[in-house]
């Protein structure tokens, strides 16, 4: 028997919602050592699911040990911060989870979660790859971690000629003003750089229609309003705050692409510098700029922070103020369109996009690239 032990646990969904599964391995804390692994195929079913099924399948294991003190570490922000205590559990198909995984946890002493880089979990992360490739190869699906089929009837509408059904989680998408760097036309992702006096006004004319908008303001309740942590992000969305009376919160997650080398450089200087590099980063997404990140980590990464989101806020309507290649990203999973996307949509700055997310895994672009508010 092992008294301590640390959970590494993770999911995974190859379409959220679509062929699911998950990982956890379970190690004695002092030394490291491997005391047991689970996976499992979990079928049809988004990547919290799936993250939920890993750190229920790791708690039942340790408890199965004789463990008395956990510590779990995980790459979902999402669970580890519901998990923790520090938000509520809105949607209803991790509400059960939820409460699964906090029945196990009772049985010990001392849980502890903690959030951690994706690199850092590879190992869960493999088992729940391996469980994903199992689903593709025909493994039939476990019982534990799936969805929930029921959803409160009050709250089921069909929707239009989409056959969606459910409140859908709206987000209206804006890109920041203008800034020096957007003027030269520059690479410009992690630099933080403010607003130009007329990036300030084009702020001001969105959080003007933004503020005539119905459905931001509901019985006095402002809809949140969430934002990358980059200044040029965090004064057009203090712009819409103002205008609606309400606060700015962060996500991380929608912060700009890291362009690394390039940044700020002009497309030209980036291709004076490296062609041939540059080339192949226009062809293929899984490609990093120099020292930067890949656009499909971006996407990998939006993706999660749109989970994120819609499991705090779902059936409401999100402010997100972010760049172009996050919104970008949200948009693609809203047509649920190929990474070719990214290179023939033009979004300009201060503009107006609107993608609504529904809980039967739905999505209905409503609106790209508005500027009407700016002429």
């Amino acid at each position: 028997m092992t008294d301590h032990v640390l959970i590494e646990a993770d999911g995974g969904s190859r379409g959220n919602p679509g062929p699911a599964g998950y990982g956890a391995v379970v190690k004695d804390a002092a030394t490291g050592e491997v005391l047991a692994e689970r996976k499992a195929y979990v079928g049809i079913a988004t990547n919290n699911v799936a993250e939920y099924g890993g750190l229920i399948a790791g708690l039942a294991a340790a408890a199965e040990l004789g463990a008395s003190t956990v510590d779990v570490r995980m790459d979902s922000k999402l669970v580890v911060e519901q998990m923790s205590g520090r938000w509520k559990v809105k949607h209803p198909s991790m509400q059960p989870l939820n409460a699964e995984a906090k029945e196990l946890a009772a049985r010990f002493s001392r849980v502890r979660y903690e959030w951690i880089p994706r690199a850092e979990n590879s190992h869960a992360d493999g088992l729940a790859n391996e469980a994903m490739d199992a689903g593709r190869d025909g493994a039939q699906p476990a019982k534990k971690a799936e969805a929930p089929k029921t959803v409160k009837q009050d709250r089921i509408s069909p929707v239009g000629w989409t056959g969606a059904t459910g409140t859908p989680t709206k987000l209206l998408l804006v890109r920041h003003g203008q800034t020096a760097m957007s003027v030269d036309k520059r690479y410009s992702g992690r630099g933080d750089v403010p607003l130009t006096e007329h990036g300030k006004q084009q702020a001001a004319a969105a959080a003007k229609r933004l503020g005539a908008m119905e459905g931001l303001v509901v019985d006095g309740e402002v809809a949140p309003i969430i934002a990358s942590p980059l200044i040029r992000t965090q004064q057009t969305a203090q712009a819409i705050a103002d205008a609606l009376g309400g606060r700015v919160e962060t996500h991380p997650g929608l912060i700009e692409t890291d362009f690394g080398d390039w940044e700020g450089l002009t497309f030209k200087e980036a291709m004076d510098r490296d062609p041939e590099f540059q080339t192949s980063w226009l062809s293929d997404t899984s490609i990093a700029a120099p020292g930067g990140e890949s656009f499909d980590g971006v996407h990998q990464r939006v993706r999660k922070a749109r989970d994120e989101l819609i499991a705090q806020y779902g059936g409401r309507t999100l402010v997100l103020v972010s760049h172009v290649t996050p919104i970008k990203a949200l948009l693609r999973m809203g047509l649920d369109a190929g990474p070719s996307l990214l290179f023939r949509l033009h979004l300009d700055l201060a503009s107006l996009s609107i993608v609504e997310f529904y809980p039967d895994g739905n999505a209905s672009v409503r609106l790209v690239n508005d500027i009407s508010h700016l002429s």
